[in-house]
């Protein structure tokens, strides 16, 4: 009895149940419930596909038996019921619940009625094209393995998954105190938005919204609002209301009905129907004579016939009041980050898969580098063997046994074991000439792919657009139309659409001062006039740029630190032609000592579109416009600058103009755009002219056919030169004469490329403007110093000049 005693244990049944629903909590949230992060899988999906993978279930296969997929499931991976992992495949093969199937049925597989699929012993099953993308070069040492549950075998601890399935086919799972419930998405707009986190670091949640529109279901149907979808991206929480798809036709009777094409997600057919026909009979909706389903195998199609006195609008309404015509998907995205539970927003969801992507193609590439070293050894041990062959063959036929002639080899010509079996294994027909021929073809071909394979791994860019490339092979292959409409609600208003459009000029003052006036200010004056005062500023202000847009525009503002800002042109505040303005501080977030040097207005973010920027030290660069598509208060990167250096010009082309760049000791230089390649946002550029030693860059045009050159100078000295007399050069070259610059002159300040129905601003340090017409101001050569444009008087200077848009009306004034 004491014995028996001794062998119980006394524990508190508090913490033993404590530790043992936290035990189990666990293995249900991260062996059942959950999806992972990079996968997008539930253990169950994964071990479904690795096992059908295995099987050599792939698409140019014939199907297999559903039976024989579960049990090997079963046996091998997933001890649990066979109607978990039955039920798991069927719906990775129904159209109605994955958005990109997963898995190819033959046979009953279930409607959406709710009708449940057929015996597993009746249908069969195979990959589809798709799901070989989440298992491709699963063989190369991409992912780890983990013992199964019995330690008999090893299977994957997640998927290769070249595209982000989790955003893709979405996922839901109940687990112990938590929940996941995540939409799929269209593969297009997942993958668009993988590139953009790829191409720019800086990328923020709300750039990606504006790529991800919203879930898209297989369903297809209406998501109402568009607000609660963001939130849901910005949070990883959220709801959004789905309304099916309806039309209302008129009969041949002349009575009206009402066709439903297309319902929310997840929502039973048949009891959608039956419920409407209950609210009918219970008389809660009034007006419909008939209900029936008419759907086939081209589509869904429930017709709801009404009275010929009833109202289709109300009725209609009435439906998705009452019914599942109009339901509310609940956005709760929880995935397994690292093993652990965590709520995902867009942003996070896009960079882990991200994180898997490097780490997968970092670990194939190793793979491949290993395989191809392997194998250039081998051939490197072959040469030797074909250098050297008559010494070879006599060593081997001397040679006692195979172990005595592969260490003959090894001591004398100093080889591998791998490679004296390689020459023991080698055919006499490797001794021609040609077979020698391919072994040195082949050799030189492994050498450049081990050194394409060393340069992937030295640099993450290069690994990031390998990534880039495989992803949008994927979408190409892959991609199809959004099935799911987005329709604003009533409540959501866009601060835009209360704006009237018009044409407006923008002030921005060298101490910082901006605002939005009337584009017809500013009056026409002929040549040699004072002006008129388009601004009262403090004391040493003076207006730096000026420029006219629509209050619609996008406006950037590039800063001399080499960052770029966004606004709207209606978020300017508007002001009399008296007033200082708005401090442009006030409107974006500067850093310390950052001032604004140029300013461009851009109505969309076209791919097709480039900004050439130009610095004071004669660099350029050109990017794609689509990059600056994205909102930070804080800025970003325009372009990456030296100590000294600073931005001067910004232009908007489409990447096929000639460039002309103007220094301020009177040179300028004629090159082509093309001479410039793309660069990313925060790459440095290029040089563009060679300057000499203390001469800086002050302008940087776009040539323009049947077009001059306009020059500038600090004391109001001007002229145009026609654009013929420069001949187009190499970039980086020090450039012609194009001012004759003298004491009474003073150095450039500017120039623009201008035509003879043009007009221009000059504005001089007090701040006071002068609007010219281009023909009245004289052509001369290049090396001339020009007409009298603006009299300044003393320690007055003109320090900018800008070009007016076409079509903004002017008047006549007289001289002052």
């Amino acid at each position: 009895m004491t014995e028996e005693k001794s062998k119980i244990i006394q524990v508190d049944i508090e913490d033993t149940m404590k530790k043992s629903y936290i035990d189990y909590s666990m293995s249900v949230i991260v062996g059942r419930a959950l999806p992972d992060v990079r996968d997008g899988l539930k253990p169950v999906h994964r071990r479904i596909l690795y096992a059908m993978n295995e099987l050599g279930l792939d698409p140019s296969k014939p199907h297999r038996k559903s039976a024989r997929i579960v049990g090997d499931v079963l046996g091998k991976y997933h001890p649990h019921g066979d109607s978990s992992v039955y039920y798991a495949m069927v719906r990775m093969a129904q159209d109605f619940s994955t958005r990109y199937l997963l898995v190819n049925g033959h046979g009953n597989f279930g409607s959406v009625d709710g009708d449940s699929a057929a015996a597993m012993r009746y249908t069969e099953a195979k990959l589809t094209k798709l799901s070989v993308e989440l298992l491709r070069d699963i063989g190369k040492d991409t992912v780890d393995y983990i013992p199964n549950f019995d330690e008999t075998l090893k299977e994957p601890a997640v998927l290769p998954s070249r595209f982000p399935n989790l955003l893709v086919n979405g996922s839901n799972g109940i687990a112990v105190g938590m929940a996941t419930s995540i939409p799929p998405h269209n593969l297009g707009e997942v993958i668009d938005a993988t590139v953009k986190l790829i191409d720019d670091k800086e990328t923020t949640v709300e750039d990606l919204i504006k790529i991800v529109k919203g879930p898209d279901f297989p369903t297809g149907a209406t998501i109402m609002g568009k607000e609660s979808i963001k939130e849901a991206y910005r949070t990883g929480q959220g709801k959004v209301v789905v309304r099916a798809n309806a039309e209302i036709e008129q009969t041949a009777k002349g009575k009206n009905q009402i066709i439903v094409t297309e319902i929310p997600y997840q929502v039973n057919k048949a009891r959608l129907i039956e419920k409407i026909a209950d609210l009918v009979r219970d008389k809660k909706i009034e007006g419909i004579s008939d209900l029936r389903d008419e759907s086939d195998r081209k589509g869904m199609r429930i017709v709801i016939e009404l009275k010929r006195d009833a109202n289709s609008g109300v009725v209609l309404n009435k439906l998705y009041k009452h019914t599942q015509l109009r339901d509310t998907f609940s956005i709760i995205m929880i995935a397994l980050v690292n093993g652990q539970p965590k709520i995902l927003n867009l942003y996070d969801m896009i960079y882990h898969y991200l994180e898997h992507q490097k780490d997968v193609v970092t670990r194939r590439t190793k793979y491949d580098l290993a395989k191809a070293e392997e194998r250039a050894h081998i051939l490197e041990g072959l040469k030797i063997a074909l250098d050297h062959i008559d010494e070879v063959i006599k060593l081997i036929r001397a040679s006692k046994n195979v172990a005595e002639a592969k260490q003959g080899l090894i001591d004398t010509f100093h080889l591998s074991e791998k490679q004296a079996q390689a020459i023991l294994d080698m055919r006499l027909q490797k001794l021609t000439g040609l077979e020698r021929e391919k072994i040195e073809e082949e050799y030189e071909e492994l050498i450049k792919i081990i050194n394409h394979y060393k340069e992937i791994l030295a640099n993450e860019r290069l690994l990031l657009n390998i990534i880039k490339e495989e992803i949008l092979e994927i979408k190409e292959l892959y991609n199809d139309d959004r099935r799911t409409a987005i329709e604003a609600v009533a409540d959501e208003i866009n601060m835009e659409d209360l704006i009237d459009e018009e044409e407006v000029a923008i002030t921005l003052t060298h101490l910082g001062y901006i605002k939005r006036l009337p584009a017809d200010t500013y009056k026409s004056q002929r040549r040699g006039g004072k002006g008129i005062t388009g601004l009262t500023t403090r004391d040493a202000d003076f207006v730096e740029h000026l420029f006219i847009t629509s209050t619609h525009n996008y406006i950037l503002f590039f800063t001399n630190r080499g960052r770029v800002y966004r606004l709207k042109t209606y978020e300017i505040p508007d002001a009399k032609r008296q007033a200082k303005g708005t401090a442009i501080v006030n409107l974006l977030q500067l850093l310390p000592n950052e001032k604004v040097t140029a300013v461009i207005p851009v109505k969309t973010f076209e791919p097709s579109n480039y900004l050439l920027a130009a610095t004071q030290k004669g660099i350029i660069k050109k990017t794609d416009l689509s990059q600056f598509d994205t909102s930070r208060k804080s800025g970003l990167i325009a372009i990456n600058l030296r100590e000294d250096d600073e931005l001067i010009s910004v232009k908007l082309t489409d990447g096929n103009k000639e460039v002309i760049m103007v220094s301020r000791e009177g040179k300028a230089i004629q090159f082509k755009e093309k001479d410039v390649r793309d660069m990313g946002r925060s790459a440095m550029g290029v040089k563009g002219m060679n300057l000499d030693k203390d001469d800086l860059v002050v302008a940087m045009e776009l040539v323009e056919d049947d077009s001059e050159l306009l020059v500038v100078s600090e004391y109001g000295f001007g002229k145009r030169t026609s654009l013929e007399n420069y001949n187009t050069q190499s970039r980086g070259g020090k450039g012609l004469i194009t001012y004759n610059k003298k004491e009474k002159t003073g150095k450039l300040v500017g120039a623009k490329v201008v035509k003879n129905d043009d007009e221009i601003m000059l504005i001089n340090t007090n701040g006071v403007i002068i609007r010219l017409e281009v023909k009245e101001i004289s052509t001369m050569g290049r090396n001339t110093q020009g007409v009298t444009l603006m009299r300044v008087g003393q320690d007055v200077n003109i320090v900018s000049i800008a070009k007016v848009i076409q079509g903004v009306e002017v008047e006549e004034s007289e001289e002052e």
